[in-house]
């Protein structure tokens, strides 16, 4: 009763056991008895439509069996579609998007080339030499006669044999040369650089070997005109590599020579505005308006009037015309950070003929990392930049050709810049080049050599959309005083006539330019929309509704240790721990129980009077004690430990 105070415990008799709590009492932390308690309780309380019907139609196994398989066919499907969410996520799609801007614009670099090598007085000798022995060439192989000097001193063929390395020849069949292996056709290893004729006696070409002569093949080519030129180029590669600088040989008024008028914006251009550089097969170019420029030009109206025009000198005097058989000039719209590469982007000029050019600037930034394969600044690229300018894929592709060519070849090609310490390649020092130039340059082509792997693109790239028109330019009416004009100014032969001159406009068409974005299609917004849609669309449910399916799984678990630590005490538990032991046994609930219930012997004062006291607990088992005549009518709830 209230206010009893309550029995003192004897020293021998065994600790009380803990009171059973009641159903006001609730625990800290509580677990369902079994699954199927877990899983009532789940379909009851759950926000997700359709868990319900497990519960509600228990009574008809039909209904409770088709509702299972409808609830977890939902759930497949449903994660199906999450399965292609998050693919489409890691596969990194990107959508482009155009934005169209109206600005002042920095008006692009333009290089103009003289489009023929220029005769430097180093090196002015050997050239003429070369020439002599090319027009001797051509007259012993097709009998044609250049220059009326070549009747009076011919030579034979056996004169010139000892003159250059790697003679131009005519060839039939490529015949195999002796003590060396098979000599390897353009048909085996090098293919012609031209469509094969069906006239095999126009074949010609020239032949290559390696440093011992052990492997040799013909360059040939299908066209004369094409193989005297490769021919002449390569000599001529050999003797321009001998010159130690380029830009000291060149006059000091080769600029006026080659421009009679420059004007940008109706402003006329000096020295500041342009720089000078030589290219092997083009000749003295010059890039107005480059990085080295202080003022860069801007342009703020479109139009013809307000872009760069230049008048230019297109004669052939004193050039090479065994190098070069076209005439004009050379030009090619880039940017100040940008080498000038007339080979692959620039286009020519026809004498003559007032050639203007539109642009529209475009400009492309793509997404780099796992969105594309582009790189921001090039400094995660394998390849030394050779070049004094921003990463290009161009400038890559030509630094890892270069490097190749140094690693094979052990020397520089001179079209390329070279690293401190190396030579440009000369056959008088380097008498295996040309074989082994041929050779990479076929790997090149196909790949083999890994440049265009390597290579990625850049993330930023502008570019310069350019239009053409022509017109003759000076016009019948108005040549007389333009070219008496441009003689008595710019010292311009009037025999000339037309075909000394030509005339460049650039402009901006108009100041728009398009600029073309990559952007994530697929952000990590767009996957939680996507997945909260296909949740709701299936099951009708929101985000808590995925926190009780996480606390459903959770409380499987736990319930799956418990259950397996029960089952792992009750099998591995021994007799000899003690009467604690024993409790500690008892003490531990079935799953069907709600808590646990430990075993309390009864008090002196609290049992009913008998002949006999229960006998000790036995350890070895938890079953009940033998009855006894006393204790018959007493009632406990508690299993009392007692011998077998």
């Amino acid at each position: 009763m209230k206010g009893d105070k309550p029995e003192e415990q004897g020293p021998g008799s065994p600790p009380a056991a803990p009171r059973p709590p009641t159903e006001e009492e609730e625990a800290l932390i509580e677990f369902h008895r079994s699954y199927r308690e877990l899983f009532q309780f789940f379909c009851n309380n759950t926000t997700i439509h359709g868990a319900i019907r497990l519960v509600c139609s228990q009574h008809n196994r039909m209904k409770t069996a088709f509702w299972a398989v409808l609830w977890l066919c939902t759930f497949g499907v449903m994660y199906w579609q999450f399965g292609l969410l998050f693919g489409e996520y890691f596969s990194y799609p990107v959508s482009l998007s155009i934005n169209l801007n109206s600005d002042k614009l920095v008006f692009p670099a333009v290089t103009v080339c003289t489009l023929n090598p220029y005769r430097y007085k180093e090196i002015k000798e050997e050239l003429e030499a070369l020439d002599h022995i090319t027009e001797r060439t051509l007259f012993d192989l097709y009998k044609y006669n250049s220059s009326t000097t070549l009747m009076e001193h011919r030579r034979g063929r056996r004169d010139l044999g000892g003159t250059l390395p790697h003679p131009l020849q005519l060839l039939r069949d490529p015949p195999a040369p002796h003590g060396v292996h098979s000599a390897r056709s353009a048909a085996s290893s090098l293919q012609d650089n031209n469509p094969q004729v069906n006239r095999e006696d126009w074949k010609i070409g020239f032949q290559m070997c390696n440093q011992n002569k052990s492997d040799c093949f013909y360059q040939t080519y299908s066209s004369g005109v094409d193989a005297v030129r490769e021919w002449y180029r390569f000599h001529y590669i050999n003797i321009l590599s001998r010159l130690r600088d380029t830009s000291l040989s060149l006059e000091e008024d080769a600029l006026g020579n080659f421009i009679f008028a420059c004007r940008f914006n109706q402003v006329s251009c000096n020295q500041a505005n342009y720089s000078h550089f030589h290219h092997p097969m083009y000749g003295n170019c010059y890039t107005f308006n480059d990085k080295n420029n202080s003022n860069l030009w801007m342009s703020s109206l479109p139009g013809i009037s307000n872009g760069l025009s230049l008048m230019l000198r297109t004669e052939q005097n004193g050039f090479i015309p065994l190098l070069s058989t076209v005439s004009g000039a050379r030009v090619m719209v880039h940017g100040q950070d940008e080498p000038a590469f007339m080979d692959d982007g620039g286009f020519n000029l026809r004498p003559g003929v007032e050639t203007s050019i539109s642009m529209r600037k475009e400009a492309l930034n793509r997404l780099g990392g796992d969105y594309g394969d582009c790189t921001q600044s090039g400094s995660d690229i394998l390849v030394k930049n050779l070049y004094a300018s921003k990463y290009t894929q161009q400038v890559c592709i030509h630094s890892c050709f270069q490097e190749s060519m140094i690693r094979e070849c052990g020397c520089a090609y001179i079209f390329y810049p070279r690293p401190q310490g190396v030579e440009y390649c000369d056959y008088r020092k380097h008498t295996a080049w040309g074989y082994c130039y041929y050779k990479l340059q076929v790997a090149f082509s196909s790949d083999r050599l890994g440049c265009f792997t390597k290579c990625r693109k850049p993330c930023s790239v502008t570019s310069y959309e350019l239009s053409a028109g022509y017109s003759r330019w000076p016009s019948v009416t108005s040549q007389d005083w333009v070219f008496q004009m441009l003689s008595r100014q710019n010292n311009y032969t009037v025999n000339n006539k037309r075909t000394g001159v030509a005339k460049l406009n650039i402009f901006f068409k108009e100041l728009k330019y398009k600029t073309n974005s990559e952007s994530p299609s697929v952000t990590m917004v767009t996957l939680l929309s996507n997945l909260g849609s296909q949740w709701s669309l299936w099951f009708g449910s929101s985000v808590l509704s995925v926190v009780e399916m996480a606390e459903l799984i959770f409380d499987l678990l736990v319930i799956t240790c418990i259950m397996l630590l029960r089952r792992f005490r009750s099998r591995y538990w021994s007799p000899g721990r003690g009467s604690r032991g024993a409790q500690e046994v008892a003490c531990t609930p079935a799953p069907s129980l709600p808590s646990c219930i430990c075993p309390q012997p009864a008090s002196p004062s609290s049992s009913q009077p008998g002949p006999a006291t229960s006998p000790p607990p036995a350890y070895a088992t938890l079953g009940p004690p033998p009855s006894l005549a006393g204790s018959a009518g007493t009632s406990s709830s508690a299993h009392t430990l007692g011998e077998p």
